[in-house]
């Protein structure tokens, strides 16, 4: 199983969750971060460290998250790997506030 990231981060892009990953498996791009699935070692240390609930293991999917699976995949590889903490998307509060978790 892998860890994916959900709709959640879109217009966040907090990064705390690069800041524990022992792997680098985070990718991003202008609007959200994305995990390699092929790097990943399946830790959770980035699961709690989300201040947005973005990410989450495979199995614990929704129906209609499922699809995040295939676009972590696909994108992730193209992108650039984020190793360190930065600023979020200047829209991140607002989006934290929308998805009621301020």
């Amino acid at each position: 199983m892998t860890h994916v990231v959900t709709e959640n981060c879109q217009a966040c892009r907090f990064t705390d969750c690069v800041t524990v990953c022992p792997v680098a498996c985070f990718h991003g791009d202008d609007e959200r971060l994305y995990i390699d699935p092929e790097v990943c070692v399946d830790c959770s240390a980035c699961i709690s460290a989300c201040p947005v609930g973005a990410i989450k293991e495979e199995f614990d999917l929704s129906d209609d998250e499922e699809r995040w699976i295939e676009i972590n995949a696909s994108r992730a590889p193209d992108l650039p790997v984020i190793r360190s903490k930065q600023s979020p998307l200047p829209t991140a509060e607002a989006r934290r506030s929308e998805l009621g978790l301020n």
